[in-house]
């Protein structure tokens, strides 16, 4: 692995089964490890993603969540 995409900080992650499966399809996909598709998604964040709809999108993650505390 490149010296620049060699991991230097981990941290626990809790996903629900369905991000976990749509991540495990992802690197298979790709041919990449899980942790090589973070670091992929993660790095590339804003070229991965529809500017115009994250907000919209954001916002109903955030309304499940604060339901979901209710």
């Amino acid at each position: 692995m490149p010296q620049r995409l060699r991991p230097t900080r981990r941290f626990p992650v809790a996903l629900t089964e369905t991000a976990y499966r749509t991540l495990r399809r992802f690197s298979a996909e790709a041919g990449i490890t899980q942790d090589e598709a973070l670091i992929f998604l993660l790095e590339n964040f804003r070229s991965v993603t529809d500017e115009e709809t994250l907000p919209h999108r954001l916002r109903l993650f955030k309304a499940e969540l604060a339901a979901g505390k209710a």
